[in-house]
């Protein structure tokens, strides 16, 4: 039974903060194209900030609900892509990489916004509710920072990849935007399958862990700085 309270307590701090920072996520991909000039994601009502138009039911729940139990050293999810036709775009090449941005750029957003709360919530007196929501807010600043760095690798179909496809020029940019094809495989592989080759081999080695971990801590610590936590 402890152990069922203390799960049920990771989630109710976890759930909202994981989901709203996926979700948005792809929402703000799909507002960003529809300013650019693709209206795709608009008629199929996925721009809008209602998470549940975009929940990826293993993406979303039950991917960052197993990475959390197993106490995995980041967490990640997805949603429900949200469609583009980059050739609709006004400024296809260029425009790509405001799509892309979009994404990263609103997890920021929600971190610094969750940030910023936290300083008149740290003034209220504590009770059971001002604690859950603390823990909340802070865990809206992990989860989004993580969702941010994790999407700003430069591995398509990963946002990072796109604007690295929209930077490069065309002779390179269709070979490397060729790599998407492999891009989720790369990603798994990195999290999953080399580390537990490396500890079959008795190396503790996790080869996207070590990229992205330096990449968050730099990250949470400028939005703490921002928000007035950081030193």
């Amino acid at each position: 039974m402890n152990d069922l309270a203390q799960l049920g307590q990771a989630l109710s701090v976890w759930f909202l903060p994981i989901v709203t920072a996926i979700t948005l996520h792809e929402a703000a991909h799909g507002w960003m194209a529809d300013r650019l000039g693709d209206d795709t994601a608009r008629r199929l009502g996925r721009v809008s900030f209602n998470p549940i138009r975009h929940v990826d039911p293993f993406g979303t729940l039950v991917l960052p609900g197993i990475l959390l139990l197993l106490g995995a050293p980041f967490l990640f999810g997805w949603a429900k892509p949200v469609p583009v036709a980059f050739h609709r775009l006004r400024h296809p090449k260029r425009d790509m990489i405001w799509v892309a941005l979009a994404g990263p750029g609103i997890n920021l957003l929600l971190a610094i916004a969750a940030g910023l709360l936290l300083q008149p919530l740290g003034q209220v007196h504590a009770n059971r509710f001002t604690l859950w929501l603390w823990e909340n807010l802070k865990n809206v600043i992990t989860a989004n920072v993580v969702l941010a760095c994790f999407n700003m690798l430069p591995i398509p179909p990963l946002d990072g990849g796109r604007v690295l496809t929209g930077l490069l020029p065309r002779s390179l940019a269709w070979r490397f935007a060729e790599l998407e094809r492999y891009g989720l495989l790369i990603v798994i592989a990195a999290a999953f399958l080399v580390p537990m080759i490396a500890r079959q081999l008795g190396y503790d080695f996790n080869p996207l862990a070590a990229v992205l971990l330096p990449f968050v801590q730099v990250v949470d610590s400028a939005v703490l700085l921002i928000t007035g936590w950081g030193s």
